[in-house]
């Protein structure tokens, strides 16, 4: 059966890189030869099929995930993400002071990954803490929460990034449901889950943090960062131009020149490419930064994700080999005859391949190249399907994923106190995200 042969390989996959800790590129290429192997593939088409499977990821992907993560450098290495950050936090003062710490860190969030987040965020929130005398975990939870709910849901992060591309989605369109999921889905797994988590878990507050595990830090300051307008509004131009060419298009059916230039700003490879443009400027030109130095920053930031856009092309030949081996078509039968909506499905199986491999942005590839042939009726919105399978993709976050072994470390706690507090969060984040998904493809 198909599907034990993908569950082979699945295991084949843990094993190569929790036992024998090989690079999870290496281990996916390798795993997609032994699975199409077996599925009968001819064997001069499998290495075909595997360059197909990255290159076609890659193509789509490379442009916003590239542009992405220089924008992202820019704005943290500018100061940007401190100047938003501490001045939300001033704002709203000690009572509302969770809520500060969400909405700095959604902003920042939208354009930095969730390692640079924490990394940037962590020495900010702990400062804030010890001047308020708070638990240290009492920020962190929300910051945590909001920073992997733009990872789940709203692209250029990689992993609804990629699978917007295999599941032939707007980008825009799902930047925008992915807001619309994301607030709701941050409130309860951020302030709510931390009322919960501060009564059932107490003992996890009590520790005092261990930032002196990030490292040696840039530290800013404030007079010297830009302006809290320009910081805030250069980490959203591309949630500007994308969200404004897709609502665009909704409410203005037809052709017109003025819709196509508004469609080509929009697109997201263009929207990335100005808003990097302008990052350059706002970040760096305008603040006497010399040209080399922000090519520095722009070269270290690639050179920071090249090995994630091997993995994701990884993961993208793994998908391919599925498609290809007919393991997608025969998913796609196995639930023909199934109430259960694809949405549901892809969540589930997200989920399952997460809790199995640990990566998101891998469960969610796999997930896509195993559920996409349902899509064929067209009697789901593709963009709900990327959220579906983001949602899942991010459960129950434990040992096998590195943001696991970072909130352990940097917030001082235990193994036990990770499980009950990060784990659940991301638990309680992923079906609260399911929840409001389904709710979506009921109104919409």
């Amino acid at each position: 059966m198909p599907i034990l042969i993908v569950a082979l390989g699945v295991i084949i996959l843990l094993f190569l890189i929790m036992k024998l800790k090989l690079n999870t590129f290496v281990s996916l290429v390798i795993v997609s030869v032994i699975v199409a192997l077996c599925l009968g593939m001819d064997m001069t088409k499998i290495i075909s099929t595997i360059e197909t499977g990255i290159g076609g990821q890659l193509g789509h992907l490379a442009l916003v995930f590239g542009f992405g993560a220089m924008l992202g450098k820019l704005v943290s290495d500018a100061g940007g993400g401190y100047r938003i950050a501490t001045t939300l936090i001033d704002k709203f003062g000690r009572k509302h002071i969770q809520f500060a710490v969400v909405i700095a860190s959604f902003i920042i969030g939208i354009c930095l990954f969730f390692e640079v987040g924490v990394v940037l965020l962590i020495p900010i929130v702990y400062a804030i803490a010890k001047e308020l005398k708070m638990p240290f975990l009492y920020l962190g939870i929300p910051m945590a929460a909001a920073l992997n709910v733009t990872h789940a849901f709203l692209p250029p992060h990689p992993g609804p990034t990629a699978i917007s591309v295999a599941y032939g989605a707007n980008i825009g369109h799902v930047l925008l449901l992915g807001i619309l999921v994301g607030i709701p889905t941050t409130i309860i797994a951020g302030p709510l889950f931390n009322k919960f988590a501060m009564k059932c878990f107490p003992g996890a507050y009590e520790n005092s943090g261990n930032i002196s595990a990030l490292g040696e830090r840039k530290v800013y300051k404030l007079e010297e960062t830009p302006g809290f307008g320009i910081s805030v509004l250069t980490s959203l131009f591309p949630v500007i131009f994308m969200g404004a060419s897709t609502i665009y298009a909704l409410l203005f059916p037809g052709d017109s020149k003025v819709k196509e230039i508004i469609a080509f700003i929009g697109s997201p490879g263009a929207a990335m490419l100005i808003s990097l443009l302008l990052a350059v400027y706002t970040m760096g030109i305008s603040r006497k930064i010399p040209m080399k130095e922000i090519g520095n920053t722009l070269t270290t930031s690639i050179s920071q994700i090249a090995m994630m856009l091997l993995i994701i092309g990884g993961g993208g030949a793994f998908k391919q080999v599925l498609v290809d081996g007919g393991v997608g078509k025969y998913v796609a039968t196995l639930f023909s005859n199934s109430s259960l909506s694809p949405l549901l499905i892809a969540w589930i199986i997200a989920a399952l391949l997460r809790l199995c491999l640990g990566s998101a942005t891998v469960a969610a590839l796999t997930t896509a190249g195993l559920v996409a042939p349902m899509m064929a009726a067209g009697t789901v919105d593709p963009a709900l399907m990327v959220l579906a399978t983001g949602a899942g993709s991010v459960i129950a976050c434990h040992v096998n994923d590195a943001g696991f072994w970072m909130i352990k470390e940097y917030f001082g706690l235990s193994m036990k106190q990770t499980f009950q507090t990060w784990t659940l969060l991301t638990t309680v984040l992923s079906v609260t995200g399911l929840g409001c998904v389904l709710l979506l493809g009921v109104i919409i």
